[in-house]
C-alpha cells in the first residue's frame, strides 16, 4: 500500500483505477464499508456516549458546582420518569 491509500477512509474510492474490474471491486468494497459504518447501531452509540463522557468530563474540571447540579437534575427527572411509569403501570 502506499500513502495514498493509507490516507483514504474505507468509504473512499481510490482515484486512478483503470481496469474496470478492480474498479468494481473497490466500490463494491467502499459501498459494503459505508454500509457496515451507518448500520452498526451498538459501535455508534458507544462512539457517542464516549463523546458525551469526555465532554462531561472537561465540563465538570471546568464548572464542578455546574456539573454537580446537572447531575442532580439528571437524577431528579429519572426518578421522576421512573415513579409516572410506576404510576401508571399501578392504575
Amino acid at each position: 500500500m502506499t500513502n495514498a491509500d493509507q490516507a483514504l477512509p474505507r468509504t473512499a474510492v481510490a482515484g486512478g483505477i483503470t481496469d474496470p474490474v478492480a474498479s468494481a471491486r473497490a466500490e463494491l468494497k467502499a459501498a459494503l464499508a459505508a454500509i457496515e459504518i451507518k448500520g452498526n447501531i451498538p459501535r455508534r452509540v458507544e462512539k457517542a456516549s464516549e463523546r458525551a463522557v469526555v465532554k462531561a468530563r472537561a465540563f465538570a474540571d471546568r464548572n464542578p458546582v455546574g456539573a454537580i447540579a446537572a447531575a442532580t437534575g439528571i437524577a431528579a427527572a429519572a426518578g421522576a420518569l421512573v415513579w409516572l411509569i410506576a404510576r401508571a403501570i399501578a392504575r
